[in-house]
């Protein structure tokens, strides 16, 4: 991917729809070449696809949250895993190594739906704990599979760490309780 590649792929970032004969313009080649440039750049895999927000997305409207999961037994949690599937707010869900088992990012439309999920998810079984986390802002929110220009080949970076919250007036959050990987 050269400096020309870059500036397609910034351009069409700004503005997907862009015709062709406006981007060559605007990166001095003709309308066939940048055409076939966007071919390779689709058949490497830098541009995955184009994306769709609909009204009210990224304008706080959702309410997005993770729940980092204990199970109980790490090798057979299957059943959790399908049940986290079927949650249409789940959005990613992921399997981790370390002290947590699997970290869910949830966007919801109310405070009160993420609450509900959590619940959910603490009392299915195969649970043994969860830590929630709300996203006060956000920072970056690259699209799925979107491309870094620093990192040539890398996925969009996974969602940033979140400040721990309780989720009822009642649960407190033990510091102790929070292990250090070694």
């Amino acid at each position: 991917m050269d400096a020309v590649d870059e500036k397609i792929i910034a351009e069409l970032t700004r503005n997907a729809r862009m015709p062709h004969s406006e981007l060559a313009g605007k990166v001095l080649l003709s309308r066939n070449v940048v055409r076939q440039r966007i071919e390779r750049l689709e058949r490497q895999g830098h541009i995955a696809g184009y994306t769709i927000v609909r009204a009210g997305e990224g304008t706080g409207d959702v309410v997005s949250a993770l729940v980092l999961v204990y199970r109980q037994d790490r090798m057979r949690g299957g059943d959790v895993l399908a049940a986290l599937k079927r949650i249409p707010e789940v959005v990613v869900c992921e399997i981790l190594s370390g002290d947590f088992d699997i970290m869910v990012r949830l966007e919801a439309a109310s405070l009160e739906r993420v609450r509900s999920i959590w619940e959910d998810i603490a009392t299915m079984p195969g649970v043994r704990d969860t830590v929630t986390a709300l996203t006060l802002s956000s920072v970056v929110n690259r699209p799925r599979g979107g491309r870094s220009s620093t990192a040539p080949g890398w996925a969009a970076p996974l969602p940033r760490p979140c400040p721990v919250v309780a989720t009822h007036a009642q649960d407190t959050v033990d510091p102790n309780r929070v292990r250090r990987s070694a």
